[in-house]
């Protein structure tokens, strides 16, 4: 051989020693690692369920005086009294006094005025009465007949403007005497007796709200407005509207739906809704912010499951399902809708199944799972 020939050959037999090396290493020295096995998985647990779901729309809301109503003077003078603030009041009960004094003095001079000018129409008709005779005999001009008869029509006029002179007079008197034209709260006086009040007071002397009943108010989607037409047979048939505390979630009271506003505001594209509350209690009060649930319709026997079971996947909404062998199974599920926590299920989910409420970020489909046990619930404080 010559000496090239000898070089490759050397180097072919030292590449399949290396070779043999590696495959030595990889399949005789190098022994084959334990499968990890999989952790189990702390989770919470809830039953798969049948019961009555009702449908409902929360928004929030304002109560206002169902009628409110700001006592403006409409005439002039020294207020003498003001109702007491914070009272109850009915229609019709005196809230404000202005001293009539001066007004009783003109109505007297209207009323003068008035038998005067009736005394002077009065003894106007019997000379025409008189006219009248002589001018049957031909014994006066016939213009003096009808001088006498347009001199009673003026008297006539005269009679009349004085009657709407007593009239304006009788007004003005009625006026300082001011009553409540609702039922309902008064208000903080916003002027003393003792100051003197004129037509141009624009700021008012008193306030009375009615709060029995009470109105709420409060706007929902363009979306739900729909929604809420359909069911109501477009507002034909009332609707039940609860009213929640807004702190605690404590119910303040239950009335209905009257009013529906005639356009969609353009600029939030909601509708403002008007509900009325008897309000015996006085729990709500103008002003205050509530919170207000609507029921639409109430899904009976439906198929429900905790809220938190719901997972959305690429491939949709799906639930951990606990197997036999506390093993997580993933099941697809379709959702109705989800109201106060509760989801309302259309298909996947079965009454009585266990579906996992939480840990599910850790779970893949065959985990082995362990129930937590329940927290405690925390006792009230004293």
């Amino acid at each position: 051989m010559t000496r090239p020939r000898r070089l490759r050959w050397g180097f072919a037999l030292l590449g399949a020693l290396l070779v043999g090396l590696i495959i030595w290493l990889v399949l005789v020295q190098h022994k084959p690692a334990k499968a990890a096995r999989s952790p189990v998985v702390s989770v919470t647990v809830a039953k798969v369920a049948r019961q009555d779901v009702p449908l409902e729309i929360t928004a929030l809301g304002a109560a206002q005086a169902w009628q409110g109503v700001t006592i403006n003077p409409q005439v002039s003078g020294r207020l003498t009294y003001v109702a007491t603030e914070g009272t109850d009041v009915a229609a019709g009960q005196l809230l404000a006094q202005i001293d009539p004094a001066p007004y009783l003095a003109a109505l007297t001079q209207a009323q003068g005025a008035l038998k005067r000018d009736q005394a002077q129409l009065e003894d106007a008709r019997l000379d025409l009465k008189r006219y009248q005779t002589l001018g049957a005999q031909d014994s006066i001009a016939k213009q003096q007949l009808d001088t006498q008869a347009a001199l009673v029509k003026q008297d006539e006029g005269v009679v009349l403007a004085d009657q709407g002179a007593v009239a304006a007079a009788q007004v003005n008197v009625n006026y300082c005497r001011i009553v409540s034209p609702v039922s309902g709260r008064v208000g903080i006086r916003l002027i003393d007796p003792g100051n003197v009040v004129s037509t141009s007071t624009t700021t008012g002397i008193v306030t009375v709200n009615e709060i029995s009943p009470i109105a709420v108010t409060f706007t929902v989607p363009q979306g739900d407005f729909q929604r809420l037409s359909d069911v109501s047979n477009a507002f034909r048939r009332p609707l039940a509207v609860v009213a929640l505390n807004q702190d605690t979630g404590a119910p303040l009271g239950e009335g209905e739906l009257v009013v529906a506003d005639n356009h969609v505001d353009q600029t939030t594209a909601t509708v403002e809704l008007k509900a009325r509350f008897p309000n015996a209690d006085k729990h709500l009060w103008p002003g205050q912010f509530v919170n207000v649930r609507l029921t639409l319709q109430t899904l009976h026997d439906a198929v429900t499951a905790p809220a938190a079971a719901i997972n959305q996947g690429p491939n949709g909404a799906y639930a951990y399902v606990v197997g036999p062998g506390d093993v997580a199974l993933m099941r697809p599920v379709s959702v109705v809708t989800v109201q106060d926590g509760v989801a309302v299920i259309k298909s996947g989910l079965t009454p009585g199944q266990t579906v996992v409420t939480d840990g599910q970020m850790t779970l893949r489909a065959g985990s082995k799972i362990a129930v937590a046990p329940a927290a405690p619930a925390k006792k009230p404080a004293a």
